[in-house]
């Protein structure tokens, strides 16, 4: 397998790529740290060996296995680790799809991780008026694992509990078709609308993402240490 791509190291110059260099471990997607690799164990157990039955097995491991909490957000760079995320029990969608890339390429299965710019993401009113009313979420984070000679895309982001309290319909992933944010919620509004998509990395752009951040949102760890609650008791389907 050649494949020869372009990502980005960091905010480096664009590098090829081939796919086997997607099994490597990063920086934040270190996918060789023994934390990473219990998680990614524990969530294959009774799946089957094969690529595609074992990624459906991570996805659903990473969805609902953490709980969607935006106010779990801390940008300190250690927070975005793989190997930290994976011994916590809830984080917002960029360290949910960074945990899931490293679980991929810890299980034998080439994975990479995407960004884009959404409207309209899941957000409780308290958050978006600490956010000044924006609903344009920078970065949302996605995942692209290469199955059956194709890249496909999933976002483990939002788990059922949630899209359950919120009346929406939790994302599947078979493995073979991509499973991205749906446009409209169960009573036909809309949900999700992706306004621009930065691509796909080797590993996780901390920098970058951090300084868009602080564009975008200001002080965020100060915005969020003032609306810190339970987040599924915010939401609901009003």
């Amino acid at each position: 397998m050649t494949d020869k791509q372009h990502f980005f190291v960091g905010d480096k110059v664009p590098q090829p790529m081939t796919i086997n260099d997607y099994l490597r471990p990063g920086v934040f997607i270190d996918s060789d740290h023994p934390s990473v690799k219990a998680f990614a164990h524990s969530a294959l157990k009774g799946a089957g060996i094969a690529p595609v039955e074992r990624a459906v097995a991570l996805y659903y491991a990473v969805r609902d296995g953490l709980r969607y909490d935006p106010y779990s957000m801390d940008m300190e760079g250690a927070n975005f680790t793989a190997s930290h995320i994976a011994t916590q029990t809830s984080a917002f969608c960029i360290p949910k799809a960074i945990l899931l890339t490293a679980c991929a390429r810890a299980s034998g299965i080439p994975s990479r991780i995407g960004y884009a710019d959404v409207r309209n993401h899941l957000c409780s009113p308290k958050l978006k008026a600490a956010m000044a009313g924006n609903d344009l979420f920078m970065y949302h984070g996605y995942v692209e694992m290469y199955l059956e000679g194709k890249w496909v895309k999933s976002t483990p982001a939002f788990n059922r509990e949630l899209c359950e309290k919120v009346g929406i319909e939790a994302l599947g992933f078979n493995g073979r078709d991509d499973s991205m944010m749906h446009p409209f919620d169960k009573a036909g509004r809309q949900h999700m609308e992706y306004v621009q998509d930065h691509g796909h990395f080797f590993d996780h752009p901390h920098e970058r993402i951090q300084s868009t951040f602080k564009e975008a949102y200001g002080d965020l760890e100060r915005v969020l240490s003032d609306v810190k609650g339970d987040f599924t008791a915010e939401v609901s389907v009003n």
